[in-house]
């Protein structure tokens, strides 16, 4: 018996997300974080103390787009979202407490720069944030002199591990208003992964399926590949080439470039740049074979087992680690072998491995 309970979504509106707006890490050791994610990544320091440091994007006007927290263990603290209007923060108390969620409200903010939030722990056990109120800073993105060749611009998305993903999927889309815009299946309809967007891109979150809940990446955006290619070479003058787990590469799913980095404490980081446009209320949906070699990697590059293994763990509202649930049905990794090195896992399958506007 699956330990999923069934998600039955109230006959109640939804907060209003605008967007992905920040993530909050639990770090081992601030010193060594801040050398990745400032010395090497070049975001910028909003405000910082022995204790934490909150990070933000050189296009970003929100106060941060990342706090990185120091504690005794790894793990994602919140995933935050913006909304519409401060009466979002109402209905998002109404709406998860129908839920029969964990939920919890700070006027002042649970964090320095934001102001009246609202935290839950969410149906899949994710611990979700919604927000209006922030504190504005100035943008950077005039600021060529402090950007350097691998400027992040943007935070892009978030991505979580689930173990049933079209369950996951019945509460971000039909509960939060999410938008599926590409997913991947097999013959037999099994769904192994999915994104969703608020915003007119690709994604905002994606669901990965997978032991879980726990969190696969955070996201940055770049303007172009070039950006990317000079982080390779930072990297590398750096002697930090080892924290290059994947890529550089070009995704078939989201058709972006990529690179995928751990950071000292193993929380997974992709930069990314590149996708396209999904605003129209008609955007397509692009459903993938998940026996086609290029939906991971445009190129057909083998992707490596760590990622589809290893994620960072999440936190409750107290702290303490949410329960991991298995994945019951077929396995991304398990159904692929062979399939992410240079060929195709059945026979015949030269053409593309994907269809635009149907299920396969």
């Amino acid at each position: 018996m699956s330990q999923i309970k069934p998600i039955e979504l109230p006959d109640l509106p939804a907060p209003d997300i605008l967007r992905c707006a920040y993530m909050e890490l639990i770090v081992t050791d601030l010193a060594k974080s801040r050398e990745f994610y400032v010395d090497a990544l070049g975001l910028v320091v909003t405000y910082e103390d022995d204790e934490v440091i909150y990070l933000r994007s050189f296009e970003e006007f929100i106060h941060h787009n990342l706090i990185l927290r120091k504690g005794n263990e790894a793990a994602v603290r919140v995933f935050s979202y913006r909304v519409r209007t401060p009466e979002d923060l109402d209905k998002a108390v109404a709406y998860y407490e129908a839920l029969g969620c964990d939920v919890r409200r700070e006027k002042e903010g649970f964090v320095k720069g934001v102001g009246d939030s609202v935290r839950v722990l969410d149906p899949l056990g994710f611990p979700y944030e919604f927000f209006y109120e922030t504190e504005h800073q100035r943008r950077m993105c005039w600021d060529y002199d402090k950007q350097g060749a691998g400027a992040l611009v943007r935070l892009d998305h978030f991505n979580q591990v689930f173990p049933d993903v079209e369950a996951g999927a019945k509460y971000l889309e039909h509960g939060l208003g999410f938008k599926r815009t590409e997913d991947i299946e097999d013959e037999d309809g099994v769904t192994y992964a999915a994104w969703f967007a608020r915003k007119q891109t690709v994604h905002d979150t994606a669901l990965t399926g997978g032991k879980g809940p726990r969190m696969h990446h955070v996201a940055f955006a770049t303007h172009e590949k070039h950006n990317i290619l000079f982080i390779c070479d930072k990297l590398g003058a750096m002697r930090m080439s080892d924290q290059i787990e994947r890529g550089p590469g070009r995704h078939g799913v989201s058709n972006a470039f990529y690179l995928y980095l751990r950071d000292p404490d193993g929380h997974r980081v992709e930069i990314y740049t590149q996708d396209y446009y999904t605003g129209d209320p008609d955007n397509p949906l692009v459903t993938w074979d998940v026996h086609d070699n290029q939906r991971r990697d445009w190129w057909g590059h083998q992707v490596v087992p760590s990622w589809y293994t290893e994620a960072s763990r999440v936190v409750d509202l107290d702290g303490n680690l949410v329960p991991l649930i298995e994945r019951e049905a077929p396995k991304e990794m398990d159904v692929t072998i062979g399939a992410d090195g240079f060929s195709y896992t059945r026979k015949g399958d030269t053409e593309k491995g994907f269809k635009v506007g149907e299920q396969l």
